[in-house]
């Protein structure tokens, strides 16, 4: 689990991947916390989780270099589902890790993205295997392309992803750990 000031971040296990395909009640059970009706956030899909699931079960070692569920903590209120994210796999030979994120709607605009890229950082670079993370966006999505700014990315160009809607631009934003203030 990776702590923010009002963020857990919780590694998904095959439990709480199997409840979220029964539906948001079997999700919130697992995760005992509110899943809001807006569930799940955009780009996050049943394909997606899916994946997750499969790639959880052929790496079961390597889980925290997976997905993530973003639960809001509050003093005195019922946590809740606020996003998701995670990484696509360990750092490979280079060292380099890419991550991603997407928060609910009615949970934008609160930091909670750059909040949870920046756990995910300090996380990834407390691991000696990590030299450098990347993200990519869509160049219509500027918040996103914020987010990544915010938390001390730099746009390096092009990116590439087989998933992304068609006629979308992928852009690629990355860090270095000399970069990286803790």
């Amino acid at each position: 689990m990776i702590h923010t000031a009002r963020l857990d971040l919780i590694v998904a296990a095959e439990e709480q991947l199997r409840a979220e395909l029964e539906g948001p009640a079997a999700l919130a059970a697992s995760l005992a916390c509110d899943v809001p009706a807006s569930w799940p956030p955009e780009f996050y899909d049943e394909d997606a989780v899916r994946y997750s699931l499969d790639w959880l079960r052929k790496h079961p070692s390597e889980s925290e270099w997976g997905f993530y569920y973003f639960i809001e903590r509050a003093p005195g209120t019922r946590p809740i589902l606020v996003g998701a994210g995670g990484f696509k796999g360990p750092p490979d030979a280079e060292g380099v890790v890419e991550l991603g994120y997407s928060i609910v709607t009615e949970r934008r605009r609160r930091g909670y993205a750059t909040e949870a890229v920046r756990g995910m950082l300090t996380f990834a670079f407390s691991s000696p295997r990590v030299t450098s993370v990347i993200g990519q966006t869509l160049t219509s999505l500027p918040a996103s392309i914020g987010v990544l700014e915010k938390a001390g990315f730099v746009f390096v160009g092009a990116g590439d992803d087989p998933h992304a809607p068609p006629g979308e631009q992928v852009i690629r934003y990355a860090i270095g750990r000399a970069e990286w203030s803790w």
